[in-house]
């Protein structure tokens, strides 16, 4: 079995341990904190990842290096390249596969299902920071210098999802309590919403082989769905009544941000809310054989793992 090597602890690095470790692997989990999982293959270190030297000490024999890191939203300008820098120059210097955790920021506003070959146009600071990360790694991997790939997925939800998920902490609480959802968007835009066990099932298959290396892969995606939509089936599939779901008005939207960096940071984003934003994940599902998780599946695990969480805290 091999060596792996996962920065960020979080909802989706903390899955990908979990499989790596299932199928028998070594698995060093890196976070500031040293938290994640505690299971048997999994080490857990405490490390700060833009310290390149460290990175690339514990990544020394590793097979893939997975970057699920995640900044703060509000310090993605200041974290991001730094944290990019020394993950690539590891990865570089030590022979690991280097796969990226991306976003779909770094594609414009869509007005079709965005695939992996649009053009890099982000309408965003964010965006555009992303971009740069990838445009650096590919560059390194075109030259002969790494072995890249980058898995880009929608907004994601499922086990796990709190504050930074649009169907998390404030969604299926609030349906299950009968209370409506307030929603920073178009209630009514058809979206895509990516499921998290299936982002670290497409990471870890992405670092296997070597079809992956040189191009980005959108996770295997069900088809989109309307928050109205989302709402209704997990209200039909919890056994209680829809409460239904409301837009925020973009003027208390902008008057939150004021108080809220995490709401400042989510203006530049609402043109994702507010027009259709769908995903195309075919390429994936064709190269890898990977199917997205049936979404009523998806939404019942999503809805057990918050009735536990709301009994513990009750």
């Amino acid at each position: 079995m091999a060596k792996h090597v996962i920065a960020g602890a979080g909802q989706v690095g903390s899955q990908v341990a979990r499989l790596l470790a299932g199928q028998g692997h070594e698995v060093v989990l890196l976070s500031r904190s040293g938290s994640g999982p505690d299971l048997p293959g999994v080490r857990r270190v405490a490390a700060d990842v833009s310290d390149r030297e460290r990175l690339t000490a514990l990544t020394r024999g590793a097979s893939v290096l997975y970057n699920c890191v995640n900044p703060r939203y509000h310090e993605w300008a200041r974290d991001w390249p730094p944290l990019a820098a020394s993950m690539l120059g590891a990865a570089e210097t030590t022979g690991a596969g280097y796969v990226i955790l991306g976003n779909l920021y770094v594609y414009a506003a869509p007005d079709r299902p965005m695939r992996e070959d649009d053009p890099l146009e982000a309408p965003s600071v964010k965006g555009g920071i992303r971009a740069r990360v990838w445009r650096e790694a590919l560059a390194s991997h075109e030259a002969g210098r790494s072995r890249v790939t980058e898995v880009r997925g929608s907004d994601y939800f499922g086990p796990g999802c709190l504050d930074q998920s649009h169907l998390g902490e404030r969604f299926v609480p609030a349906l299950l309590s009968g209370r409506p959802v307030r929603f920073a968007g178009d209630p009514s835009q058809p979206h895509s919403w990516t499921y998290v066990p299936d982002v670290a099932r497409t990471l870890v298959a992405a670092g296997e082989g070597e079809r992956a290396w040189g191009r980005a892969w959108h996770v295997p995606t069900n088809g989109p769905m309307t928050a109205r939509e989302v709402a209704a089936r997990l209200c039909a599939l919890a056994g209680v009544r829809d409460p239904g779901v409301r837009a925020v008005p973009h003027v208390l939207l902008r008057a939150a941000g004021v108080f809220s960096p995490m709401l400042r940071e989510l203006e530049e984003l609402r043109y994702q809310f507010v027009r259709p934003f769908v995903l195309d994940s075919t390429a994936t599902r064709e190269a890898f054989g990977i199917e997205p998780t049936p979404m009523d599946e998806a939404l019942s695990a999503t809805l057990a793992w918050w009735r536990e969480r709301l009994a513990v805290a009750a």
